[in-house]
């Protein structure tokens, strides 16, 4: 009796053990608190399964990091990857409203376990979203560096760190590799239109002009901060050796470059006189996602064509 005891007390014993070694194999996540670009401390319990982005910028980072399957929600101007287009049409993702005036009801509707937002939706749309309970992480990067780092947080909040560290890694493989390209060579100055009715640029505190110096150029208004209005007299007076301008506006969207190969007065700056007008897509440069690598070798490719030549 006593040996019939012992066996199904040690049979027990194996069980249990067997059972606490299946719960240790599989723990739940801890918790994860990353601080946004606001400053802002946003805390998961878990990874989330149904994300909505606020931004084009904000989607692009979603998809790149494999989240894609995720996302329920985007703007109707967000368009990149390709597919997004037909899961809109498919009604697989819901669009809720503008960037920056999205439609509060349909977020809240779709209940999200994040809501990836902007500076822009820092005032009205985070604390609307926040009384409801919902929780929010913006992205509002100056720099490239602060960008990349911003894929990295969007990593750590959702479980994909290791996808964020790949995407990090062959951008900053892309980066270093048009440093070396346009390292010795004598910077070009540049200037880079974003509307030429009044004439828009971009200046220091920029993306666009970060990407520009490191695309081995120097952009005439770095003396200027954030986007301003320019006159087209400090323009000649500059005489840009390139003109480089940024396209994708609507049904205009080709006219800031049209201008600049057409406005008569700017004939005699050398970028006239070289032929070295060229044009970006918008999406590429102004949208702080993982496109802007693509938008840096673009740029240098436009300032230093003759490094590129081979290819």
């Amino acid at each position: 009796m006593a040996k019939a005891i012992t066996t199904v007390m040690a049979a027990l014993l194996i069980l249990g053990l067997a059972a606490c070694s299946g719960q240790s194999s599989s723990p739940q996540p801890p918790p994860t608190t990353v601080i946004d670009d606001l400053g802002r401390e946003v805390r998961l319990e878990k990874p989330p399964a149904k994300i909505i982005s606020l931004a084009p910028s904000n989607t692009e980072i979603l998809f790149a990091l494999g989240l894609g399957d995720r996302v329920v929600g985007v703007t109707e101007f967000c368009n990149y990857p390709p597919e997004i287009e037909d899961l809109k049409n498919q009604g697989k993702l819901a669009v809720i409203g503008g960037f920056a005036n999205p439609d509060l009801e349909k977020i809240i509707a779709l209940d999200p376990d994040l809501t990836l937002a902007t500076g822009l939706h820092e005032k009205e749309v985070i604390p609307k979203l926040e009384e409801r309970n919902l929780k929010v992480f913006a992205l509002a990067p100056k720099s490239l560096d602060q960008l990349i780092e911003d894929f990295r947080k969007v990593g750590q909040l959702t479980g994909g760190e290791e996808a964020a560290t790949r995407l990090i890694d062959q951008m900053r493989q892309r980066i270093q590799e048009v440093a070396e390209k346009v390292g010795g060579l004598k910077k070009r100055r540049v200037f880079y239109v974003t509307w030429h009715d009044p004439i828009w640029t971009a200046g220091s505190g920029t993306i666009a002009n970060e990407l520009i110096e490191k695309a081995g150029g120097i952009n005439i208004f770095r003396d200027i901060s954030d986007y301003k209005m320019v006159d087209l007299e400090t323009v000649l007076a500059r005489n840009p050796q390139v003109i480089i301008a940024c396209t994708g506006h609507g049904e205009s969207r080709d006219m800031p470059f049209v201008w600049a190969k057409e406005e008569p007065r700017l004939a005699a700056t050398e970028a006239r006189q070289n032929g070295r007008i060229y044009q970006i897509d918008a999406d590429l440069i102004t949208r702080a996602g993982p496109r802007v690598v693509e938008a840096l070798e673009k740029l240098a490719y436009f300032i230093h064509p003759e490094v590129f030549a081979a290819q």
